[in-house]
């Protein structure tokens, strides 16, 4: 049977890391997966890349193959066993591996004669019933997951929405039209199955990253909202009801009498959506308005002297 050089295949150096190795796999996977290649031979190639893989990424797998690949004879040349390779697979026999000189069916389950021949005809039933031996094999290798940065406005964080993705593709990019779920939250994964990279085994998964970006008016605590509400100071003396802008529409809220600036009130319900949902707080901050006039100056002087004892910076 003809040998199959694997680092050829991946098209990496035999002293090549893991790391090397799984990069060369994910770029050819992409390259001549059937549903998307246009070369002609897309099928075929697949498969030997997806083959290569599995003998390489596997410590055990690639030391047994490593120690073989001397015996190899160069590019498709004849396999040529080393000395006692026979008589180890008849030692084999029965444990998940075939022999040399048996009929190998030629790539039962997708593999090669010549990967049946040095890690077992047995093997891959093995994937169903659980195989045998330290080579049982496992099921085709599925395509890695992908994870993206989703950035989402804090108001299709809170009502949902639909966003078109770019992503990468054997023949450059593909388009993806994903939902954002109501209420998803700053740094929540959103998992969108068989929409990774392909691989043999079926397509990877992909993970979109939640990142809820910064907004003019509120800003995000777990699952609360927080803003700043200007009032006047009469508002703050007297007490008032006011209206707050929500994401769900404005709202009113009571000011106490007696309000300070940097007190918090909260808005039962009013943050991101969930069970229970958060809370919208309402932090006071007094806006003093500007004395132009004489008229006004005057009312500033009256309510100065209305409160000849008050100093501020002793007040609580």
């Amino acid at each position: 049977m003809k040998f199959v050089d694997y680092y050829k295949v991946l098209g990496v150096a035999p002293e090549a890391t893991a790391d090397d190795i799984k990069k060369a796999y994910r770029r050819l996977a992409r390259k001549f997966h059937p549903d998307v290649s246009k070369e002609a031979n897309a099928e075929a190639r697949f498969k030997e890349v997806g083959e290569a893989y599995e003998v390489l990424k596997d410590s055990e797998k690639r030391a047994e193959y490593d120690q073989l690949r001397r015996f190899g004879g160069g590019d498709g040349g004849e396999f040529r066993p080393p000395p006692g390779w026979q008589r180890r697979q008849e030692n084999w026999n029965g444990s998940g591996f075939g022999d040399l000189g048996g009929d190998f069916g030629g790539g039962q389950q997708g593999f090669s004669e010549f990967f049946e021949a040095i890690f077992g005809r047995g093997a891959a039933a093995g994937r169903h019933s659980g195989g045998h031996g330290p080579y049982a094999q496992r099921p085709p290798p599925r395509g890695d997951d992908v994870q993206v940065r989703l950035p989402v406005t804090l108001e299709e964080s809170v009502h949902g929405g639909t966003r078109t993705l770019l992503l990468p593709a054997a023949d450059g990019q593909r388009t993806l039209k994903v939902n954002i779920p109501r209420g998803v939250g700053d740094g929540a994964k959103v998992r969108l199955k068989g929409q990774g990279n392909p691989g043999p085994g079926g397509a990877g998964d992909l993970y979109l990253l939640v990142e809820i970006q910064p907004h003019a008016r509120y800003t995000v605590d777990g699952r609360n909202l927080r803003m700043t509400l200007p009032v006047a100071p009469w508002e703050a003396m007297l007490g008032a009801r006011v209206e707050v802008p929500t994401l769900d529409g404005p709202v009113t809220l009571t000011v106490p009498a007696h309000a300070r600036g940097g007190q918090q009130l909260r808005l039962r319900g009013r943050g991101l959506p969930g069970d229970p949902p958060g809370d919208l707080y309402v932090e006071l901050a007094i806006a003093v308005p500007r004395a132009d006039d004489a008229r006004q100056r005057a009312a500033v002087a009256a309510l100065r002297d209305a409160f000849p004892g008050f100093d501020p910076r002793a007040a609580r």
